[in-house]
């Protein structure tokens, strides 16, 4: 036997419990790029524009759930039942912030540009302004210093898969998103608004005629989204912390995980997500920890060199 084998032979179990350990935490990283990129998706489908203020709005749920943390969790940990009501009033205080900063950016920088039928230029640099101010009114209100959330939960091991570890954190974010993905899923495809949504995505002007509202569907495709977006930044600080500027390289990712998967396609999101969290998670073993955004950066190039509408490639209007 050669020496590789003769490594591989007697490490095995080594090797499959680390395999086993990334890409468990690629998919818990896949899955909060994932609900991000499904807010990108939404106002992508519906107005064909991209949202350039949803890093702000994923800090905002971020925020908001840590006040939540710093209010109900006191000197000891708290376990069992009144850990997970934490928990729950956490995604909610972040949910709510997501959508009432989803909100004001669709109210303050696109309704007034759509009403006036402006050029795309000036939607870009109106959500990049509102991105900015938001960004540096966080910096100025809450400071330059990351925050670590106060822990609702005790961080431990649940399970192993092939010897490695699911932690509760890693649990938490698989518990939620499966929830709000599936209730995404069956509001955009079972509903009156989400056929609305779907019309305004394939043609919106049609879609008036027939007696939708659309400006009600947009304000409530960016609620949605910024919804998914702040309880992501949430879940996200539980684990980084909060500072003011922690959504940019998130949602940096997430655009590349909505173009990987198909940007316009809510379940593309998804699957864009996961992707890239799997990737980028195994790729540690290759290279260092400060090269690992460069492979994510390049997954997005190269997607866009050789299949620009990504893995499913279909409109919202179309998919659901």
């Amino acid at each position: 036997m050669g020496s590789f084998g003769h490594y591989l032979a007697t490490h095995f179990d080594t090797l499959k419990s680390e395999f086993w350990f990334l890409f468990v935490g690629g998919v818990a990283n896949g899955l909060l790029y994932a609900m991000v990129a499904v807010g990108y998706t939404l106002v992508y489908g519906v107005l064909r524009l991209i949202n350039f203020a949803h890093s702000e709005i994923f800090m905002s749920g971020g925020f908001a759930g840590y006040f939540v943390l710093r209010a109900m969790v006191g000197a000891t940990v708290p376990t069992g039942f009144m850990s997970v009501l934490i928990i729950v009033l956490g995604i909610a205080a972040a949910g709510t912030a997501g959508a009432a900063a989803a909100t004001l950016v669709e109210r303050v920088a696109y309704r007034p540009l759509r009403r006036r039928r402006a050029p795309q230029l000036a939607y870009l640099i109106s959500a990049i302004g509102a991105s900015y101010f938001l960004f540096n009114l966080a910096g100025k209100e809450f400071g330059h210093l990351s925050v670590g959330d106060p822990q609702p939960y005790i961080n431990h091991t649940v399970f192993t898969i092939f010897g490695a570890p699911v932690l509760m954190y890693d649990l938490i974010i698989l518990v939620v998103s499966v929830v709000m993905f599936l209730a995404l899923d069956w509001l955009v495809g079972r509903t009156r608004l989400g056929r609305g949504i779907r019309s305004v995505a394939q043609d919106a002007e049609t879609a008036s005629l027939m007696g939708v509202n659309i400006d009600r569907t947009i304000a409530i495709t960016f609620i949605v989204g910024g919804a998914l977006g702040g309880v992501a930044g949430f879940l996200y600080g539980l684990n980084i912390g909060v500072v003011y500027n922690m959504g940019f390289i998130p949602a940096l990712k997430a655009f590349t995980a909505a173009v990987l998967g198909g940007i316009g396609n809510l379940r593309g999101a998804v699957v864009g997500g996961l992707l890239l969290g799997i990737v980028e998670n195994l790729c540690v073993v290759f290279v260092q920890a400060a090269y690992i955004d460069v492979v994510a950066f390049g997954i997005l190039v190269l997607v866009l060199l050789v299949r620009p509408t990504g893995i499913l490639g279909e409109r919202l209007g179309r998919t659901a």
